[in-house]
């Protein structure tokens, strides 16, 4: 059991247990509660912590744990009405509003109770996490001569020189001084979003597409325009429309494993992206957050857009974070020419530089053995838990999987039913017509799988009802295919075909 499911647990039975003791009454020791309830000093700690957080108990260091005296008045209520006027008023003028929808973010976040299966989740499973590596980086990188001093502002120059290579290739157009660290990928699309487009102006977004994208972009008072996908990618000729329709000047878009269909952007497209954002003047922001997720039986991947990019049209985004931890927030912005130096001033003034340690840290694990070890596992194991996916559904939904598709990086794949992506850790489920997606992750949570609705991954108005399934997150091929079943369990409550 995870320490914190088992913490949670402990939790529920030392506050079930609290009458038993007098305000101010010491409870049990560390020590005594780990052997009577046979868990870790970890999951005591941590009951404890949640305890103590929640006013039940008090803790002091080096006497022990005490019953908390009770409240003498309970707290004056508080009259937050105006926050509703405050929140919502807008300034004159065609502006975009304020208040943000986090929920697509949250369902990726968020951990499922006790006895849920994961199909929602936006990261590796412990089990095929580094623990081992990490740590051991974590330790070697804290005694590193200088570890604990401040670092440029731009990086550590080994790791932007590391990135460097990995985006571009060795001998690439990239040198160290294109890219900058920043703390993962999420903190780089905001800081990249913020530099490349003012308040109120439009920006071209993939649909459907990554919440946590539109949020950033929504967040900072963009409005981001839709331009359709299909099994190649992007829609080239619909995005040359839609930078003529709305005077964009950005586009962003994940060109591999995208996230939610999985599509590869064709060869011919991604030329054609280039040249018609520069035709529009226009940069790209090329988010490519699993690159380092390509599956076992996978041909090579194509190489990135900023490595055929001659007019420094693109802004690159890489993260270390899908492939290791969601702890590990160590990502890059990679660009050249006078944008870099916005990218730069936008991420000093939010927030100063990425922690040296972690960066170290991070200099430590790629530069180990166990780096390319570890991503040969998560090859074959992302395999093996997306083959059991696909055929659970079609075993299961076969009314949802739809026919089945090949995986290669060309034109012989289908798009609307399953296609099974080489890489990344989701599909993508398009509903039966008249689905209620919200009614169905409901019914689902209630099954015992938690799974992500589609409507969060369109920017506007979506054409069809969507869920999308990691395969990341669960923790082994029988526990995806017991998912599934519960998914069926939840379609068959609401009468949603499955056959």
């Amino acid at each position: 059991m995870q320490e914190r499911s088992s913490g949670a647990e402990l939790a529920t039975i030392l506050r079930a247990e609290l009458n038993r003791y007098s305000p101010g009454e010491k409870l049990p020791s560390s020590r005594a509660l780990v052997e009577r309830h046979r868990v870790s000093p970890v999951t005591v700690s941590r009951a404890l912590a949640e305890l103590a957080a929640e006013g039940l108990v008090t803790t002091r260091p080096g006497a022990g744990a005490f019953r908390a005296e009770p409240r003498s008045e309970a707290p004056r209520p508080v009259d937050t009405s105006w926050q509703e006027i405050a929140l919502s008023a807008e300034p004159g003028g065609d502006q975009v509003p304020r208040s943000v929808d986090a929920s697509g973010v949250v369902a990726t976040l968020g951990v499922p109770g006790p006895g849920v299966i994961e199909l929602n989740g936006g990261y590796l499973h412990s089990d095929l996490q580094p623990e081992r590596a990490l740590a051991a980086a974590l330790a070697r990188a804290g005694r590193r001569p200088g570890a604990w001093g401040r670092p440029p502002v731009e990086g550590v120059p080994e790791l932007r020189a590391w990135f460097a290579r990995e985006i571009a290739g060795a001998g690439g157009p990239l040198a160290a001084s294109d890219v900058l660290v920043t703390a993962g990928g999420q903190s780089a699309l905001t800081a990249a979003l913020r530099a490349l487009a003012a308040p109120g102006a439009p920006v071209l977004v993939e649909s459907p597409t990554y919440p946590g994208m539109l949020a950033v972009a929504r967040a900072s008072g963009l409005r981001p325009v839709p331009v359709p996908l299909d099994a190649d990618g992007v829609r080239t000729d619909l995005l040359a429309d839609a930078f003529r329709a709305s005077g964009a000047r950005l586009f962003v878009c994940q060109p591999l494993f995208q996230n939610p269909t999985g599509a590869v952007l064709a060869a011919e497209r991604r030329r054609e992206v280039l040249r018609v954002a520069r035709a529009a003047g226009a940069f790209v922001i090329e988010d490519d957050f699993a690159r380092l997720l390509v599956h076992g039986d996978a041909p090579t991947p194509p190489p990135t857009l900023i490595a055929d990019d001659r007019d420094g049209t693109v802004v690159h985004v890489r993260s270390l974070t899908k492939a290791t931890s969601a702890n590990l927030r160590v990502g890059a912005l990679a660009a050249r020419g006078p944008v870099l130096d916005r990218l730069r001033a936008i991420q000093v003034v939010d927030s100063f530089f990425v922690p040296r340690p972690l960066q170290e840290a991070a200099l430590e694990l790629v530069g180990s053995p166990a780096w390319p070890r570890h991503l040969r596992l998560i090859a074959g194991e992302l395999t093996a838990r997306r083959n059991a996916l696909t055929t659970a559904l079609h075993q299961q939904l076969p009314a949802l999987a739809g026919p089945g598709h090949g995986t290669a990086y060309g034109n012989d794949h289908a798009f609307g039913g399953l296609y099974v992506p080489p890489g990344g850790y989701h599909l993508w489920l398009r509903l039966p017509d008249g689905t209620d997606e919200g009614a169905l992750t409901g019914a689902a949570l209630r099954a015992g799988v938690a799974v992500a609705a589609g409507r969060p991954y369109f920017p506007a108005e979506p054409p069809a009802a969507h869920l999308r399934l990691s395969f990341a997150s669960a923790s082994g091929t029988g526990e995806i295919t017991e998912g599934v079943r519960r998914l069926r369990t939840a379609c068959e409550e609401l009468g949603v075909p499955v056959s």
